[in-house]
């Protein structure tokens, strides 16, 4: 028999399904003013990397602009 055995799986597979309904309602928690304001944040970081920074995540400077002077409320 191996290290995992069904005994042993079977029971955190049903308790990682048992969370699912969580994990969804969390997601779906994540609207509205909360998204509004994780885009504010992310879009302002993005204008303070630098050159190398830019390099490391695969963007221009030029995406770089042009994403984070989205305003917020747009995707």
């Amino acid at each position: 028999m191996g290290v995992f055995s069904d005994v042993r799986v079977q029971p955190a597979v049903e308790q990682l399904e048992a969370r699912q309904p969580q994990v969804a309602s969390a997601q779906a928690g994540f609207s509205g003013a909360g998204l509004m304001l994780h885009r504010w944040r992310t879009r302002r970081a993005l204008l303070e990397l630098d050159d190398q920074q830019l390099r490391d995540i695969g963007l221009s400077w030029e995406q770089a602009r042009q994403e984070g002077s989205k305003p917020f409320w747009k995707a």
